[in-house]
């Protein structure tokens, strides 16, 4: 019999028996790469960090050999540009000409919101390991948008102003970049700290990309206040830190920061100007943590920098993918099951250093640590946890239905309890 019509009688024969195509087409498709779309920031103001979720990614299939449950991964990277319109563009080119099973990656909310929308139509698993924005995994949950390695962004300023209740402030104000991300993690502080009998005295908020920041320093430095805590991403970042201390305010009023902030992507080039600084975060690269130390010193024997959140999330993110594909023999083409064993997974083993769960949401339950940025037998500065939180839900201690009836964290609502 002639191969070819061998083929497509064998063909016929198996759409005939109905379940038995499955088996046969799942085999054929697992004989191919496993294909994963990985957006990221690589031009504008943030993009060192996104290039550094592309080495996170990159570092992680290194140490595979290129595998994952026993599959090659075929890597396409795209560029969002930090742009919402450049990034729902390069979503739709990895889902429909990719032909990619799932996406990782983009940083700033409003990127990650515009492919979250996407998805929601296509179905196709997106895990955001950086991706912030809280309403992603509580009022607006899209079930195949899930948080990997990756935390809400105020779950862990709500620990913030509890600590900062406990050093004795009472009278703190805030400076943010003018988004999202910005909007909610300065709330999470605000609504924790005068609920604990705190004030928000004043807050400002600043365009991305804001040059000189001697307006809002000159308004800060007339303002009697115990703290000053400060959102700012990327150069963004640099340039505060640069310009708090040099208008002499470092001396003067212990400044708190995101956890971007005090990121490596930005303290790596700040000398003496970062020391001393506090931030919260599930990750501290100066942890003692021996998980950690072995993987900051491979990342930094390989890049010859410490990692940054970006590095670490992306990596960890792949981690937790992984061992969410071994559960299910490698079939990456099944959706379905795909989101469902991620959302059954816990992560072990990873730079964090203890076993990470999921809540109900789709978001990670982590060890909170408060850090101190402390400069390195080297002369390097990173981040060394002072204390810790445990078992931080993205609901902080409220109840997830009656925090969910609140708004959402924006401009205009803070949380803020007056009085």
């Amino acid at each position: 019999m002639d191969r070819r019509r061998f083929l497509k009688t064998t063909t016929v024969g198996l759409a005939a028996l109905g379940t038995g195509t499955a088996p046969w087409r799942s085999a054929i498709a697992q004989a191919g790469p496993i294909r994963i779309g990985v957006l990221a920031p690589l031009t504008g103001v943030v993009a060192s960090g996104g290039k550094e979720m592309v080495e996170g990614v990159q570092f992680y299939l290194g140490q595979v050999n290129n595998e994952m449950a026993g599959r090659k991964v075929e890597l396409s990277i795209e560029d969002d540009a930090s742009n919402p319109d450049t990034a729902l563009q390069k979503a739709r080119r990895l889902v429909e000409q990719g032909n990619c099973h799932m996406l990782i990656g983009n940083l700033l909310a409003n990127t990650g919101l515009a492919v979250a929308n996407y998805v929601k139509g296509t179905g196709t698993p997106y895990f955001i390991p950086i991706i912030a924005a809280d309403d992603l995994t509580q009022r607006q949950r899209i079930r195949n948008v899930i948080r990997i390695a990756g935390y809400s962004a105020s779950e862990f300023t709500h620990p913030l102003g509890d600590w900062a209740l406990k050093q004795g402030y009472r009278k703190i104000a805030t400076v943010s970049q003018d988004y999202t991300f910005g909007h909610e993690q300065c709330g999470g502080l605000a609504q924790v700290f005068t609920e604990g009998g705190g004030e928000i005295v004043q807050q400002f908020w600043h365009p991305l990309n804001t040059a000189d920041f001697s307006p809002y320093l000159g308004q800060l430095a007339d303002l009697k206040v115990d703290a000053i805590f400060t959102m700012e991403t990327g150069a963004d970042a640099t340039r505060f830190i640069q310009q708090y201390a040099s208008f002499g305010l470092k001396a003067k009023t212990p400044l708190l920061a995101a956890m971007n902030g005090t990121d490596q992507s930005v303290i790596r080039t700040l000398g003496d100007d970062c020391e001393g600084i506090v931030s919260p975060a599930h990750f501290a690269e100066g942890s003692d943590n021996p998980v950690t130390q072995k993987f900051v010193r491979e990342y930094e024997a390989k890049y010859g920098k410490i990692p940054s959140l970006y590095g670490f999330s992306m990596h960890s993110g792949m981690m937790w993918i992984d061992a969410a594909l071994k559960k299910m023999d490698g079939k990456a083409e099944d959706r379905e099951a795909l989101i469902d064993t991620v959302l059954k997974t816990e992560l072990g083993g990873s730079p964090l250093g203890k076993s990470v769960k999921l809540d109900a949401y789709g978001n990670p339950i982590y060890d909170v640590y408060i850090r101190k940025v402390v400069k390195r037998a080297d002369g390097k500065f990173w981040n060394v946890p002072t204390t810790s939180y445990p078992a931080v839900s993205q609901f902080w201690k409220y109840d997830p239905e009656t925090y969910m009836k609140q708004p959402p964290y924006s401009r205009t609502f803070q949380g803020i309890k007056k009085g």
